[in-house]
């Protein structure tokens, strides 16, 4: 998924559950309302490259592979597979079986209106779909010049009236009707992490053809809940799929989570809800209030409550402690930054970057809007994983306001004169704004202008995408644990609509990129991973800002709740206990 997000929290959607301000229900009814920070463009898979987007679609659709919920460090398992691949001795053929007897979702698409047994070609179909040059996926990118005969098939049908699916694909193979076969044009390590992506689930093509344009609104998966249509209102109401396959709770997990409690459940039949509600609330007060009210059950703590909920040294505050919450903290792999347009000549010049780059204060901002707990960014690749720098620091991280006067006047700007106003895009929340006013403070130091642009996330995306935007600010959640998956993003050939969205291109790195990213896990591609990580601070093709730490609440009757990088799909796992929730909230 190109998991763009919002930078209006301090947890990229790591916000909980907000209930309906009114009546919950049925109370014997496990029911979790959680909320989002941003609308959803709609429900096809192919188009889910926003975490927002990502996380609903993954509620009603699978991929033939998932991250383990209970394991750290990530580790990948088998979901509608029927266990991993089979994998020839050159890295580049893999075999799977698929699961027998999993279903579609009742649909009228369907004869009788019964969802039909899930087989390989829907796989095939759905790669396809994937790939389609009339669609305009936006997350072709995650299969691009991977799979082999598949960009040949692209490229034959760009410019012919219609897309012919049942033209064979050589590196996509159906061998039965539960084995399915992908052969890849080259080494690609991370092929099974792009199985594990929203981008490659499943869909079938009869609900496609049945509703065409309005697929994207009428989802319909084999995930564990249903969703009879999409609207683009301020609620989205998921109830528990009654045709889903049989799914245990894990018995595995890694030592810190057993330590925990957290097999508690091992075995038991999922989901684990009966509904779940999902709320659009874009500012983050309301969202505070009402889990202060028990009606939250897990939320990212915002900016502006940080101080009252957290005692530096101490952890959660009493008041919070008391009403039997708890504090979860974890490290996110994640970037924000501040990228420019790099169609825009005006950013050829390197001077220039450079010298925005090190007016600003990141340190500062980091305290105004993440209560200090984040790390500044010195390149692209988070800590944590293979790829980050040890002690590296960026030679153009600021703030040095004398040296950003130096390095504009080199650019041939002195003290700004001559250079054009630059608008900076962002979304329209109020923290997205205020960054973006601290932004623009930050430039006015050494006489760079800059205008700020809110806009709705959809369309946000949109520009960004169109390319229609100077520079602007947003960040990057890992799509999966490598290096990789953040250094793609400044690879040439990945430009928008792929993940590249700054349109950065630079010979040299691209060359490095194509040689590591076909390179299995060895001290050599670290070492290429490195060097791209330092070039990336040297050239500056955005603004580093910081990496993110998750710091949330939740109340103590959900259960299971474990923060994660990789999210999709893992409100199955998530129970309610009804009974500690009425004698909680009783004390509120």
């Amino acid at each position: 998924m190109q998991k763009m997000i919002n930078l209006t929290l301090l947890v990229s959607l790591l916000v909980g559950t907000l209930s309906c301000f009114k009546s919950e229900g049925d109370g014997s009814k496990k029911t979790l309302n959680m909320v989002i920070t941003a609308k959803v463009k709609g429900m096809d898979p192919i188009y889910a490259n926003d975490r927002y987007s990502n996380n609903e679609i993954a509620r009603v659709y699978e991929g033939l592979l998932e991250y383990h919920y209970l394991k750290r460090p990530y580790e990948l398992i088998p979901n509608l597979a029927d266990g991993m691949p089979k994998v020839s001795a050159d890295g580049r053929v893999y075999t799977f079986k698929i699961k027998k007897g999993v279903l579609f979702q009742n649909d009228v698409a369907f004869p009788a209106g019964k969802g039909r047994e899930l087989v390989a070609e829907d796989f095939v179909y759905s790669l396809k779909r994937l790939a389609d040059p009339k669609l305009q996926s936006l997350g072709w990118w995650v299969i691009d010049g991977k799979i082999k005969g598949l960009n040949e098939w692209r490229k034959k049908y760009a410019d012919l009236p219609k897309v012919d699916y049942g033209e064979e694909v050589e590196g996509l193979k159906v061998i039965d009707r539960y084995t399915l076969q992908f052969t890849l044009s080259k080494n690609f390590p991370q092929f099974l992490y792009a199985l594990a992506m929203p981008f490659t689930y499943v869909v079938a093509k009869e609900v496609v053809d049945k509703y065409g344009k309005e697929f994207l609104n009428h989802p319909v998966g084999t995930g564990a809940f249903v969703l009879p249509r999409f609207e683009q209102s301020n609620k989205i109401v998921y109830t528990r799929n009654p045709t889903f396959r049989k799914k245990l709770f894990p018995s595995d997990a890694s030592p810190e989570f057993k330590k925990l409690g957290y097999l508690q459940d091992a075995g038991k039949p999922l989901p684990l809800l009966d509904k779940l509600i999902v709320n659009i609330i874009i500012e983050s007060q309301p969202r505070w209030l009402n889990f202060q009210k028990g009606k939250v059950d897990y939320i990212g703590i915002p900016k502006d409550n940080f101080d009252s909920a957290v005692i530096p040294g101490k952890g959660l505050a009493d008041d919070l402690s008391k009403l039997g919450i708890t504090l979860n903290i974890t490290p996110s792999l994640d970037v924000t930054y501040v990228a420019f347009n790099h169609d825009n000549k005006l950013f050829d010049n390197i001077a220039l970057r450079r010298a925005m780059s090190m007016v600003y204060d990141v340190e500062r901002g980091n305290k105004l809007f993440y209560n200090g707990t984040a790390l500044a960014a010195q390149s692209v690749v988070p800590p944590g994983i293979a790829g980050n720098v040890n002690g590296y620091v960026n030679p153009y991280r600021g703030p040095n306001i004398n040296l950003a006067k130096k390095l504009l006047a080199e650019a041939g700007y002195p003290n700004g004169k001559g250079l054009p106003t630059i608008t900076y895009d962002t979304a329209s929340s109020t923290v997205s704004r205020q960054q973006g006013e601290f932004f623009k403070k930050q430039m006015e130091q050494i006489g760079v202008k800059i205008k700020v642009v809110t806009n709705p996330w959809p369309e946000f995306q949109r520009k960004i995408t169109n390319r229609t935007v100077m520079i602007y600010g947003i960040a990057w959640g890992a799509d999966y644990p490598d290096a990789e998956n953040f250094l793609q993003l400044l690879y040439g050939p990945n430009r928008s609509p792929g993940a590249n969205g700054s349109g950065f291109n630079h010979q040299t790195f691209n060359q490095l990129y194509k040689s590591a990213s076909i390179m299995q896990d060895t001290p050599e591609r670290t070492a290429l991973y490195e060097k791209m990580n330092r070039m990336a601070a040297e050239l500056v093709p955005w603004i580093f800002g910081v990496h993110r730490q998750s710091y949330v609440l939740f109340h103590g009757w959900l259960k299971n709740y474990i923060q994660s990088d990789f999210d999709a799909g893992v409100a199955q796992y998530l129970d309610v206990d009804l009974e500690k929730k009425k004698e909680l909230r009783a004390g509120m």
